[in-house]
């Protein structure tokens, strides 16, 4: 039997009951990449959710680099300020440092979602993620309390935006529908997983 395929994303504002604002959605252009497309427009949680270790360590070691750079030339050529002011520049540099790294971090694993780099772990943690999801009647990418064209919007502000986070820090906290990618095969996915579960009793 095969399983039952709820709205990728669920609208609060808008449906049968509330009302049509629907309007022809911009669709993703698709790239030409190394590797396979898992999604052109990750949520922060996902991004986040998906990284890994050698992520968090060379965020780490990259925001290091300020705050102990200040150090090492207080060392070697001190500016013999008082010690209340080089705390405020010790403060800065240890700031800048972390929003370094953790830019750093994130755009490391949104570039794997987009293909860019090698990203079979995340493709197999996606899959199941969203097979899990439709095996539970949960749309896909969440609810949203935006009409799809306001979606398309959002989705279209942030989209592919990990490319240039370095120029323009940006993230997507939108749960829309627009991710660039064909959904079909975490249905298929699921009713393969259901009907094996199904022979096995």
């Amino acid at each position: 039997m095969a399983a039952q395929r709820p709205s990728e994303t669920v609208s609060t504002t808008e449906g049968p009951e509330l009302g049509q604002t629907y309007r022809r959605p911009v669709i993703a252009k698709q790239l030409n990449t190394d590797y396979p497309l898992i999604d052109s427009d990750p949520h922060f949680r996902r991004v986040i959710g998906y990284a890994r270790p050698s992520d968090y360590y060379t965020g780490a070691a990259f925001g290091s680099l300020m705050p102990a750079g200040t150090l090492l030339m207080e060392r070697i050529s001190p500016t013999e300020v008082a010690k209340p002011g080089f705390a405020s520049v010790m403060r800065l540099s240890g700031f800048l440092g972390l929003t370094a790294g953790f830019l750093l971090f994130y755009q490391r694993s949104a570039l794997r979602f987009y293909g860019f780099s090698e990203n079979r772990r995340e493709m197999e943690m996606d899959m199941r993620e969203m097979t899990d999801k439709v095996k539970r009647g949960e749309p896909l990418y969440g609810v949203s309390g935006m009409t799809e064209y306001m979606q398309g919007v959002a989705s279209r502000q942030s989209r592919y935006a990990g490319v240039f986070l370095h120029v323009m820090p940006w993230f997507n906290f939108v749960n829309h529908n627009q991710h660039g990618v064909d959904t079909s095969k975490y249905y298929q996915n699921a009713e393969r997983e259901l009907e094996a579960e199904k022979q096995r009793r």
